[in-house]
């Protein structure tokens, strides 16, 4: 689950992470009483307008703009609030700005230059351990970074078990080419930071820039969290943060339903229950000729109505030509899953796109009969390599 650069911040400074400072504002209102406050509060004479949305990239879609007067920070709201902000790493339509962060200006002069680093906790998956990324090239996209100049990507691996040792946090800050109190600063920083990773179950941190300010202080500028959906279960706090008008209406629809759901670009839509044959049943439309639509794992249950969810979500998608259901009988009875389908068919009424059913394990022979005399326009079938023949006929 992704978190609003304002959300994220407030856990961090929970943990003692020095940021910068700001409030939330939904209009152009609020965002003025945002800023007197933060003007009360920190004596900042300039304020940032920053877009929140689940996306990177968002100064250079205009979703980050510097406002050295009320008047221009009126505008600036006014400007990126309801915007469709197209960066980077959104869909080209972009995304709908619902609210803004109003942020002090932390890049004031004084007696060093400011510098920008680029630091993230993630698992290493490989490794099975947390590993601290961290480089000199801050404020820039890290992917150019590591493609480009490598050697300036640095990694601290981390074991769960002990945690970031003291030793660790010096030799991140030693690698930055940190000094003085802004080398205290940082280890205290990158101290806290991990423990807020850890104690709230992270899966990512990314703070781009971390910034040492012109007084050599250390501070998030921004942050992006995303959490553990596995371990929601101990956060329910964090858990009621979730946006879901940041996310894909069909993932939400499908997440409601309990369905396990992920939408891909492709035409050929598919059903299956189990995560590891969802998988090959995606190789499998790829080999014959089409690309998958989604991911979806009905799971073990696929009655009437879950299959009928199903259908559902996948013929909201304007691009799907086909839908493939790959079932497996194990645990739940093939004959069960054909009467869902035949049920759920008769209740949607005509389908746009042709539909093809394999049905393989318990009570195969049966489910195959029941589709074969439902009387629908259905192709079944029962080895996978019939099932790969059917999706490449109708799509030829």
């Amino acid at each position: 689950m992704n978190l609003h650069e304002y959300q994220s911040k407030e856990i961090l400074a929970k943990y003692g992470v020095n940021i910068q400072r700001g409030f939330v504002a939904n209009n152009v209102d609020e965002a003025v009483a945002a800023a007197e406050k933060l003007t009360a509060e920190t004596g900042a004479q300039g304020w940032v307008v920053k877009a929140q949305i689940h996306a990177g990239g968002r100064g250079k879609g205009g979703g980050v703009k510097f406002s050295p007067t009320m008047e221009k920070l009126k505008e600036n709201a006014g400007n990126i609030i309801g915007m469709q902000l197209v960066t980077p790493q959104t869909s080209a339509e972009g995304k709908k700005v619902n609210s803004v962060l109003i942020a002090e200006d932390v890049y004031y002069p004084g007696e060093t230059e400011t510098k920008e680093f680029y630091v993230s906790i993630l698992l290493d998956r490989a490794l099975g351990e947390n590993t601290v990324v961290y480089s000199t090239e801050g404020g820039m996209d890290i992917e150019h970074v590591a493609e480009v100049t490598p050697h300036l990507i640095h990694k601290e691996v981390i074991d769960p078990a002990y945690g970031l040792q003291p030793f660790q946090a010096r030799k991140i800050a030693f690698n930055l080419g940190l000094e003085g109190n802004a080398f205290k600063d940082f280890v205290k920083f990158i101290s806290a930071l991990y423990n807020a990773y850890t104690g709230i179950d992270a899966s990512l941190f990314e703070i781009n820039p971390v910034l040492k300010t012109s007084d050599n202080k250390i501070i998030a500028v921004d942050a992006k969290v995303t959490l553990d959906d596995n371990a929601l279960y101990r956060h329910k706090d964090l858990a009621e943060l979730r946006d879901k008008r940041e996310e894909d209406p069909m993932d939400v629809e499908a997440g409601d339903a309990g369905l396990n759901f992920v939408k891909l670009d492709g035409n050929v839509a598919c059903m299956v229950n189990g995560a590891g044959l969802a998988m090959a049943t995606m190789d499998m439309i790829k080999l014959s000729g089409g690309n998958p639509a989604n991911f979806l794992d009905v799971g073990g249950t696929a009655d009437a109505k879950r299959v009928k969810t199903a259908f559902d979500i996948i013929l909201k998608d304007p691009n799907v030509e086909a839908i493939l259901i790959n079932i497996f009988g194990g645990i739940v009875r093939c004959d069960r899953v054909a009467q869902g389908v035949v049920d759920a068919y008769k209740e949607i009424g005509k389908f746009p796109v042709p539909l093809i059913v394999r049905l393989q394990g318990t009570n195969a022979e049966e489910a195959k009969k029941l589709i074969d005399e439902a009387g629908l326009p259905i192709h079944s079938a029962i080895t996978l390599q019939e099932a790969a023949d059917k999706v490449k006929e109708v799509l030829a």
